[in-house]
């Protein structure tokens, strides 16, 4: 078993743990912890499909033809996707947050069954 195999497995399990902590938990402090296990998992498993074993930037010169890149290239894109929603993760985590405090402030419960003009 080689590294991306395990990343990938990892991901598979830290999103399916995170999933399943966002369909069976009413705390929201326990859901905004499930939303970041499913968003780090989605980042692992990205990365190991971006990743090629012994595989170099994709920067083309006299030690890499252009030939030979598709073997050899590791595609920068997953990677760049996945900084860019790291970032929007922090953020969207920030802003559950803050509504939790709010919720809790107003309500003295994190339970979602507290807020009941949500429901319809």
């Amino acid at each position: 078993m080689n590294i991306t195999q395990i990343v990938l497995i990892l991901g598979f399990l830290l999103s399916l743990i995170g999933f399943w902590g966002l369909l069976t938990r009413r705390d929201l402090f326990r859901m905004i912890i499930s939303f970041s296990l499913l968003d780090t998992g989605v980042h692992m498993i990205m990365i190991g499909i971006g990743y090629i074993k012994g595989g170099t930037a994709p920067i083309f010169d006299e030690a890499l033809a252009v030939g030979e890149a598709v073997g050899k290239v590791v595609d920068p894109v997953p990677s760049a996707l996945v900084l860019t929603a790291i970032v929007i993760g922090l953020a969207v985590t920030a802003l559950m947050l803050s509504y939790a405090v709010r919720v809790y402030t107003s309500r003295k419960s994190l339970s979602i069954d507290a807020v009941k003009e949500l429901k319809w």
